[in-house]
């Protein structure tokens, strides 16, 4: 009884001194990561331009650069699963693959950070990474330190081959060791998704103290179904997830597959718009290579990155659910006393093959300020002017798509109501 009392008492001291405080991603991150595009494809002989390798990440960082990716903000090049040798150096250390990754991982990371981007890397607390390689269980210290020596700026840690019962204390420890290396290092957690599939209800307050993303549900694969469970995911649960993100901590929902194979281009734009509303990290997992110029244009949409990395940091909620037509806003910047502006989404999640109309006023989306708002169709470039709560606004939305407009609240002059100029 005495041993299970410290053995509480030790949890608590862990999750009280390994907050990871480390002052980063005030605003949601955004970058290239390789995964879901390029999965664990390790043939560099018979595919070397698509691999995972030292020349895929080097590729992928030239083209966020020349391509204005990263004049938009995209500025995380990330590794996944699958760059580890097998086996630890004989010091004990991780080690990349010598055949893929010849010039070692300090090289990738000079050579990324040489184009003013910012470098990422993958592991998993556990036994072994989701593919087998090693992980960073019992080497938690060691790890964290290597990292910070090839000059790493985001790490995500997975949660393959290890105790969902043993990650309320290994996920902040972790943390804690890459505060210590003195280097400030992204830390992105898998921790609540694996308690949630395990029956275990995630300490989300330790968690927002240890993590600075984390995911919450299934990996997104190339698909409409499965972009639509995860908008379903967050919808239902919303209550729940929305108290938990905010400047610093962010709920990640996975990445964005616009410009792959599984996507029309209404359900590319509709990913971007929602993951906008739901205040998510912008990591782009596609070949930048081969990418259509229209899902490009989508990627580099400023008007919705900026609601996207809105500075006040609130994740967006559904507010409307009937009959296939969905309403997501988003409180944003500026605001006029206490009123906010707002990104509203419309989403229509029918396939009866026609466009639907929506109508509604802004009093009913909860747009209630006396002095409007200047209403902005942020993919379409349409103007509305300024309008007052009680004006009925009547968009048309595309199956499987979406229009998102930007509210942006208007100062109340009494004065102007009775004398308009």
């Amino acid at each position: 009884m005495v041993l299970f009392a410290l053995i509480i008492l030790v949890a608590l001291s862990i999750n009280k001194t390994y907050g990871l405080d480390n002052g980063l991603v005030r605003t949601p991150p955004m970058g290239w990561l390789a995964w879901e595009r390029f999965r664990c494809n390790t043939d560099c002989k018979n595919d070397p331009d698509n691999c995972i390798s030292d020349r895929l990440f080097r590729v992928m960082a030239d083209i966020v650069v020349s391509e204005g990716y990263a004049d938009v903000g995209y500025e995380y090049i990330n590794v996944d699963d699958c760059w580890l040798d097998k086996e630890r150096s004989f010091t004990g250390h991780l080690q990349p693959d010598p055949i893929r990754f010849p010039h070692g991982i300090k090289d990738l990371s000079n050579y990324i950070h040489s184009k003013g981007l910012k470098f990422g890397i993958y592991e998993d607390y556990g036994n072994y990474t989701c593919a087998g390689y090693p992980g960073v269980l019992g080497s938690l210290e060691l790890d964290a330190f290597t990292f910070a020596s090839w000059d790493v700026d985001y790490v995500k840690l997975d949660g393959c081959y290890s105790q969902p019962t043993d990650m309320d204390i290994g996920y902040p420890e972790f943390g804690y060791h890459l505060n210590r290396t003195g280097r400030p290092m992204v830390y992105s957690c898998s921790w609540p998704v694996y308690q949630i599939y395990a029956g275990i209800q995630p300490n989300y307050s330790s968690i927002i103290s240890s993590c600075n993303l984390w995911r919450n549900y299934d990996d997104i694969q190339d698909s409409w179904t499965s972009l639509e469970s995860i908008i379903d995911y967050y919808g239902n649960n919303q209550d729940a997830l929305v108290p938990n993100s905010g400047p610093g901590h962010w709920n990640d929902p996975d990445m964005l597959i616009i410009g792959n194979f599984g996507l029309s281009y209404e359900q590319s734009k509709t990913q971007m718009a929602i993951w906008a509303i739901l205040a998510a990290p912008l990591l782009m997992s596609v070949d930048l290579r081969t990418i259509r110029p229209e899902y490009k244009a989508i990627l580099q949409n400023r008007k919705i990155i900026a609601v996207d990395q809105d500075p006040l940091g609130i994740q967006g909620r559904r507010i409307y659910k009937h009959k296939g037509i969905e309403i997501w806003a988003r409180p944003i910047s500026p605001l006029y006393q206490n009123y906010f502006s707002y990104a509203i989404a419309f989403l229509n999640r029918r396939t009866d093959g026609t466009p639907s109309d929506v109508a509604v006023t802004l009093h009913e989306m909860g747009l209630i300020a006396p002095g409007g708002y200047r209403i902005e169709d942020l993919y379409e470039d349409v103007d509305y002017g300024i309008l007052v709560p009680q004006t009925k606004i009547k968009v048309k939305v595309n199956p499987s798509g979406v229009v998102i407009l930007r509210a942006n609240v208007q100062p109340y002059d009494p004065f102007r109501q009775f004398f308009p100029s």
